[in-house]
């Protein structure tokens, strides 16, 4: 175990480095992380085999990270900004979201009727296909300030309920199919709200110590006591209570951080963020080799007709909804014709979402190879472009200067 361990340390080490040197050609890391997950995986190198990825130690840690993912995620959910959002934001991004929902799933659903593949297999890819990451590092980067950016940053947090939402009820809902029936249909609210009801029970009492922590040192362990406090009572529940269905780590992060963080000041906020900030690098970079140990690169090499068809379905799915919604609330004429270009690039969720998808389709190793081959082709390919993409959606806008 120890040898395992350190191996699996020696990985996430060199997955850092690449994720580095792939920032400096201007590409998000997360891409070098996957990559150097898939080589060292059982189906390349081998240095994290199979039998590490079933381990019930490194499991248990990647439970732990997904749900210290989750409070990145959660910390965004603040109902004060929610609140302030308007009509207009809330319209366009339910327009946008939706939108690439019901267009990636119906063109999915078309092309899997005539392949004879499951359909509901086409909502699990309009479910991961909402994944956003918004061009933030562009906006960051260049200091872009307008319309489109006034608009990207409030709808990400909206985005990201709508993409939970509408991806829990898909997995929910999938799992019972797949299960053959098995799981009763009231399991499946229970399996979307009681991630919920977890993180938010423990969220409450954390939040009030939150607000008697003045020093970064009792602030993080406080934060980090509420993650594991929070993994042990899911697994829990989920072992010795409802051991027929799955629940999910990151939305019990994203519950649980939810309600703490509006239970503090921004300020506060900010500074559990920034001392937090640490802890969720090394989370997001373990969560994505994870998912990027068990890729098959001869899938991913094989995925190209799903692989362009996601890609291009997605594009068409965010463009245009975002297009309308903007147009319908009157938004300025760029946000009109520019936000969806700055919506493109997908998001480090998007794979989260596949691992977790993944899982719950584990009784049919078909489905699986085909979501990861896809999804994992699509992450990398998706990103060269739609980076590119985004920043000159910033540039017509007229918001960013070269």
């Amino acid at each position: 175990m120890v040898a395992d361990v350190l191996r699996w340390i020696s990985i996430l080490i060199i997955a850092f480095a690449a994720g580095n040197l792939i920032k400096k050609i201007k590409m998000p890391a997360i891409l070098g992380w996957l990559i150097v997950g898939m080589i060292f995986g059982p189906h390349a190198v081998g240095l994290l085999p199979q039998k590490v990825l079933e381990a019930s130690w490194y499991k248990t840690i990647i439970m732990w990270m997904q749900c210290s993912f989750g409070v990145m995620l959660g910390s965004e959910l603040i109902w004060k900004k929610l609140k302030s959002s308007g009509k207009a934001l809330i319209i366009t991004t339910l327009t946008q979201s939706l939108g690439t929902f019901v267009t990636v799933s119906l063109v999915f659903g078309i092309v899997f009727y005539f392949t004879n593949i499951p359909v509901f297999l086409a909502f699990v890819f309009g479910g991961i296909a909402l994944a956003t990451a918004p061009a933030l590092s562009i906006v960051k980067e260049f200091n872009a300030k307008g319309p489109v950016t006034d608009t990207l940053l409030p709808m990400t947090i909206l985005d990201d309920v709508v993409g939970i939402s509408v991806f829990f009820t898909v997995n929910s809902i999938v799992a019972r199919m797949v299960s053959g029936g098995s799981i009763p249909i009231y399991m499946i609210p229970v399996m979307i709200f009681l991630p919920v009801v977890i993180g938010a029970i423990v969220g409450f009492p954390i939040g009030l110590l939150l607000n008697k922590c003045h020093s970064k040192i009792t602030t993080l362990a406080v934060v980090l006591l509420g993650i594991t406090i929070t993994m042990t009572s899911g697994y829990l529940i989920n072992r010795y209570l409802f051991s027929s269905i799955a629940l999910n780590y990151m939305l019990m992060g994203v519950s649980f951080s939810a309600v703490f963080s509006n239970m503090v000041t921004e300020e506060q906020l900010a500074k559990i963020n920034h001392h937090f900030s640490p802890v969720l690098a090394v989370s997001l970079l373990a969560a994505i080799v994870d998912l990027g140990s068990p890729l098959d690169y001869h899938l991913i090499l094989g995925a190209g007709l799903y692989t362009f068809i996601y890609i291009v379905a997605r594009a068409f799915g965010k463009y245009f909804g975002a297009r309308t919604g903007a147009k319908i609330t009157n938004l300025p004429k760029t946000v009109c014709n520019y936000l969806g270009l700055t919506l493109l690039p997908h998001s480090g969720v998007s794979l989260v979402f596949t691992g977790i998808i993944c899982s719950t389709l584990a009784g049919s190793q078909m489905l699986v190879q085909i979501v990861q081959g896809t999804i994992a082709a699509a992450a990398i390919i998706n990103e060269f472009i739609a980076v590119i993409a985004a920043k000159k959606g910033f540039e017509l806008a007229g918001e960013i200067v070269l």
